[in-house]
């Protein structure tokens, strides 16, 4: 599908100028920062050299003062500590953090996963169960709980405590734990509120270090871990999350604890990790053991200090990983030709697909993969112990969360946020939430929300693209969500040499303006317009500036997003 070409507004010129001026930096990258917020030398000095100083106290967070002292008292008495977490990558690295942290003061500790396909999402009455008859007082959960007023009640009259670290939207009432920590809480000042789950941990163990006078390795030594998790929840990489996600790439980069370790090596990739490298090759793998078997495989891996045994875990990990891409594609397969085959569904502003023997773990990447086809909020549905369970997907710019909320009454239950969410519903109410969930899309939805947008920050000659230049944007990595690398655009190009696809359907190109230097340049999944671009021919491109390491030999390289020549408008 053919994508939207925005460019951002321009941010205050005079700002812009004085900042290129004292960073002696090109005028266009000074325009992008000042677009950022980053519009004077102070918050630049912060933005390109992030410091662990400047993480907020974490005592600022709503309860973390009772959560410390909880656990002080679980200490004193040498209760039993239960660790529990959700099935995705930041549940299980969440775990790991907490796990690992306090198994250094007490070994009156286990953690604990949920079933996905036993028990779902979020605090289960089994995992409370588990934890009165096996003699836990105490149960920290991480990256799920801030909804569970109902369990959390239950586990009180078994006498067993929770400490909720949760960074979902909380519901109209908080669960009667111990303490709750959520940064989105209404009565919570903390400064920033958009920390993954395994970033809830982090503030936990930073607190009790702050509290005991103990030496920050303590928990920087899991920085690794919250940038995994970072990367993987897709939360904005801003604030403290860029802090956190640039001192833990060092970190794996550098030295990377023993479970990640094993994975890079396993994985065939084991240096010069950016942020995207871990969304597509570490994160998928500790996915895969809660989408094919038991998340806690992925935590085992995570928290091993032994080299054989993570050596050992990742590649079972790595196997699932296999069998999940099989399992992945034929499913996807199957909802296309469920959709390709029905010109109702065909012509909706919605896709609600379902078929009985999907498996629940894949669900959700079955939906992205849907919405790659056919841009529009998407739910994938599957049967599971005499439910319906589901995940939702949606389009950039529109709030899937709102819609599902509209639903509600026809749901067991969901949850999740504006653009990716899970549902439960009963198999008799199925038809009535498809016309439902597309009668409220249809009414609320834009036309121009359903064509994918690609967003363009800056004009540029080839003339202003210098190895400075390129060393700059490096500088404003790691990128993610409200920090995406730079995508340019460039009027008046030309080929220097005949395009040549590689693979199947990528372009190799080597691209010039009048009187500049040739540029090489990729454009993955682009082969389509070998043949529209003819030697004399101008067309305009968009694209991210990078460097391209082949054998140790570096070079700049210009990655194509998306041509536009006049024959394709």
């Amino acid at each position: 599908m053919e994508k939207r070409w925005v460019q951002a507004a321009k941010g205050n010129q005079e700002s812009a100028d004085l900042l290129a001026q004292q960073l002696t930096i090109d005028q266009s990258l000074a325009e992008i920062l000042v677009q950022r917020g980053i519009d004077n030398f102070d918050k630049a000095r912060d933005f390109f050299r992030p410091q662990m100083a400047h993480l907020h106290d974490p005592f600022l967070m709503k309860d973390m003062d009772k959560a410390v002292s909880r656990i002080d008292a679980a200490l004193q008495n040498s209760e039993k500590i239960l660790v529990y977490g959700d099935y995705d990558v930041d549940g299980t690295t969440s775990v790991a953090l907490t796990y690992s942290f306090f198994s250094g003061f007490t070994k009156s500790i286990e953690y604990y996963i949920p079933d996905r396909h036993k028990e779902g999402y979020g605090i289960s009455v089994e995992g409370i169960d588990y934890a009165a008859a096996n003699g836990f007082k105490l149960i920290i959960a991480l990256d799920c709980g801030i909804k569970s007023v109902e369990k959390v009640a239950y586990a009180n009259t078994l006498g067993v405590d929770f400490i909720i670290c949760d960074h979902h939207l909380p519901g109209d009432v908080l669960p009667d734990a111990a303490a709750v920590l959520d940064p989105k809480r209404a009565d919570c000042n903390y400064p920033f509120k958009e920390l993954a789950g395994c970033g809830i941990g982090f503030k936990l163990a930073q607190a009790y270090c702050q509290k005991h006078d103990l030496p920050s390795e303590k928990y920087e030594q899991y920085l690794d871990l919250v940038m995994v998790s970072i990367a993987a929840d897709i939360v904005p990489v801003e604030g403290e999350n860029r802090i956190l996600a640039h001192h833990g790439l060092v970190k794996l980069n550098k030295k990377p604890c023993t479970g990640l370790k094993a994975l890079m090596e396993t994985s065939g990739k084991n240096k010069d990790y950016t942020l995207t490298d871990v969304v597509f090759v570490l994160a998928p793998r500790i996915n895969a053991a809660g989408r094919m078997d038991h998340a806690s495989q992925a935590v085992k891996m995570l928290i091993c200090d032994e080299d054989l045994m993570a050596r050992e875990q990742s590649s079972f990990i790595n196997l699932q990983n296999t069998e999940r891409k099989t399992s992945d594609q034929n499913m996807t397969a199957e909802a296309l030709a469920l959709i390709g085959e029905c010109e109702i569904l065909m012509g909706k502003k919605t896709t609600v697909v379902y078929h009985e023997s999907w498996n629940k773990g894949v669900i959700g990447i079955v939906a992205s993969r849907l919405i790659e086809k056919y841009y529009r909020p998407t739910v994938v549905l599957t049967a599971s112990n005499g439910l319906l369970t589901g995940s939702a997907r949606s389009v950039a710019g529109f709030d899937l969360y709102e819609a599902l909320l509209a639903c509600q009454d026809l749901l067991v239950q969901f949850g999740g946020h504006k653009f990716a969410a899970g549902l439960t519903l009963k198999p008799e109410n199925m038809e009535l939430f498809s016309e439902r969930f597309e009668n409220i899309v249809a009414a609320t939805i834009t036309e121009e929300l359903l064509r994918p947008e690609l967003g363009i920050d800056a004009a540029i000659e080839f003339s202003q693209i210098t190895p400075k230049f390129q060393r700059i944007i490096a500088q404003m990595a790691p990128f993610g969500p409200h920090n995406l690398a730079p995508v340019f655009v460039t009027d008046n190009v030309f080929v220097a040499a005949k395009p040549q696809v590689v693979g199947i359907k990528h372009l190799k190109l080597m691209l010039k303006q009048q009187n500049s230097i040739i540029f090489e340049a990729i454009g993955f999944g682009l082969a389509e317009y070998e043949s529209l671009l003819q030697p004399n021919a101008p067309f305009s491109v968009c694209y991210t500036v990078e460097e391209n390491v082949w054998k140790d030999k570096r070079s700049l390289q210009l990655n194509i997003k998306a041509i536009k020549t006049n024959i394709t408008g």
